[in-house]
């Protein structure tokens, strides 16, 4: 999977090349956004997890920025905002919603249009009122997934790196065990 990804990224000469892209140079060109390390990986794909899902705009150039500062795999980072899409986009939110208003104590919005109808007409809240409520478990629910998502997803590619270091090491030395 690892080799796939590797081919299908661009090379920093292809990025320094880009027109586009030129004026980064100086930052792009660290071989430690390149390399395709435990750490950088691991760090690059929690970087892009939690800009991902904390952020619903500009997700790629933050994260992007986060990797060049704290040296973690530039690509990693980059895809892993993919995380949040449209298919996935109101699901993360709503259960962020959720969590947050459960975490504050917050009264949660009613969930069938009906109740949606007598909440909005028939209580003496005005709008802004309701985007604010919205607003305070939202962020605390995303803060609070955006960061334990992102701890686990460095956890998680810690160990299957790990993993597959042992079993390759393990093959190679039965390899020469047969041989001897």
């Amino acid at each position: 999977m690892f080799e796939r990804l590797r081919r299908l990224m661009p090379t920093p000469q292809q990025l320094h090349d880009s027109r586009w892209l030129r004026w980064l140079g100086p930052w792009l060109h660290q071989p430690a956004l390149w390399r395709w390390s435990r750490r950088g990986v691991a760090l690059g794909v929690a970087l892009g997890v939690f800009f991902g899902l904390l952020i619903p705009i500009a997700q790629i150039p933050l994260s992007a920025a986060a990797a060049v500062m704290l040296r973690a795999n530039l690509p990693a980072a980059a895809a892993s905002t993919l995380i949040t899409n449209p298919a996935t986009f109101g699901p993360i939110y709503y259960g962020a919603y959720k969590l947050g208003a459960w975490i504050t104590g917050e009264k949660t919005l009613p969930t069938t249009p009906e109740a949606m109808e007598e909440a909005v007409f028939h209580e003496d809240a005005s709008l802004i009122e309701r985007i604010k409520a919205l607003g305070q478990p939202l962020l605390v629910g995303l803060a609070l997934i955006a960061t334990l998502m992102g701890e686990l997803s460095y956890v998680v590619i810690s160990i299957i790196w790990r993993w597959r270091v042992m079993r390759r090491r393990r093959a190679r030395q039965r390899v020469v065990e047969r041989r001897l």
